[in-house]
């Protein structure tokens, strides 16, 4: 049975000169970056110049950029170390987030909410995105912070971050974006965007997981996220994963530096996609607006039928996609996403997110197509709210 992997927003696989780059990190340079001695010295550069390397990608200082185990912990560092530091020095006691974030954006909020914060969600529009003068209203004199992500992971959405930011600041507050999903395909410069956080991770870009940044601009000091160890100076204890560390740089480089190619062929496989499948199969719906939009993501809404039944279908035939987001797996809720850009509650349980990679061909997509086909006409053959 032929194999297709469509779920590249949930991870990627590891690029093999990513492995071959941590490999002796795992084998042969294996002492304790914190350690004094010559083994652990030896493990300690090759820590610095993956830092270096990250720092060059997003234009950031080597001493900007801090390691966490991966995205979730780098957003809830950004909430949760931002806000109980800066109440203190401010005063300020508001967080502004839009109704799309990752759920570890959205829980670290709540969390802060419980904790004595006012918190406002934004609405987006139909395309998924935040409009300016919504944030501008929004703001007031005792606004934090601001938290809005990059590249939505469920539609795609591309967020105007520099404009943004922009607002946020002219009101003296921070900002911080989520660019976990943006990483792979759109290249970040953090002084371009003037953003003041950025979190992203590494198993997003073909990297491996359990590895993330958090970026910090320099004069900025969220309060210490893990206490008890010097690592990070001091402001993020725990042992260094090195070999995560370097493979999170090697697959940032390359990401980088191949980006405008694999861009290019990552959109055609998509586009080829979508155009088969608003052809070839009935009463669908693209969620979220194609212009401005990561190039590899595809949210599509099967009418009449139940999404998790499509998936399993799919799963049979050997493809793999999502529902959603993967740290939302489970719930029998309707994307809080999809609700957010005014999809029908009715058929919002019937959207399937397809996303694409480097290494998707127009012939994995002919089969996937073919089958979805297939497990499309079977369910709504045994849905009883399919129409004439």
């Amino acid at each position: 049975m032929k194999k297709v992997y469509l779920d590249y927003a949930a991870t990627t696989p590891l690029d093999r000169r990513v492995l071959n780059a941590m490999t002796p990190y795992l084998t042969e340079v294996y002492g304790n970056a914190n350690s004094v001695h010559s083994f652990g010295q030896e493990a300690a550069s090759a820590v610095d110049n993956a830092r270096r390397t990250i720092a060059d990608c997003i234009n950031a200082k080597r001493t900007e950029v801090y390691f966490t185990s991966g995205g979730t912990e780098a957003n809830n560092w950004a909430i949760k170390g931002i806000a109980v530091r800066y109440r203190e020095i401010t005063g300020k006691n508001h967080i502004i987030t839009t109704k799309i974030e990752h759920p570890s954006i959205i829980e670290s909020v709540k969390y802060m909410e419980k904790h004595g914060f006012d918190v406002t969600f934004l609405p987006v529009n139909s395309d998924g995105l935040v409009e300016l003068d919504t944030l501008e209203k929004a703001m007031t004199d005792k606004t934090l912070l601001v938290s809005i992500m990059t590249a939505n992971n469920e539609v795609g959405s591309v967020q105007p971050i520099k404009e943004l930011a922009e607002i946020a600041h002219a009101k003296g507050a921070l900002f911080h974006t989520d660019a976990v999903q943006a990483m792979s395909s759109i290249k970040t410069d953090v002084r371009e965007k003037n953003v003041d956080l950025m979190s992203f991770s590494g198993h997003k870009i073909y990297g491996p997981k359990g590895i993330g940044v958090l970026y910090v601009k320099s004069g900025i000091k969220p309060d210490k996220f893990m206490i008890g160890g010097h690592q990070e100076r001091t402001m993020r204890g725990g042992t260094t994963n090195v070999p995560a560390v370097v493979g999170l740089a090697e697959a940032l480089r390359l990401t980088v530096a191949e980006m405008e190619d694999n861009n290019a062929k990552v959109k055609a496989v998509r586009d080829y996609f979508l155009q088969r499948v608003q052809s070839e199969i009935s009463h669908i719906r693209v969620n979220g607006g194609m212009e401005h939009r990561v190039v590899g993501n595809a949210n599509v809404t099967f009418e009449f039928i139940e999404g998790e039944s499509l998936l399993l279908l799919l799963d049979l035939a050997g493809i793999a996609c999502s529902s959603g987001s993967a740290c939302s797996s489970g719930s029998l809720e309707p994307s809080h996403v999809l609700m957010a850009i005014g999809v029908p509650i009715e058929i919002a349980h019937g959207s399937i997110r397809f996303t694409f990679g480097k290494d998707t061909s127009r012939e994995d997509v002919d089969y996937v197509v073919d089958s979805l086909k297939n497990a499309v006409e079977k369910l709504r053959i045994m849905s009883p709210l399919t129409r004439d």
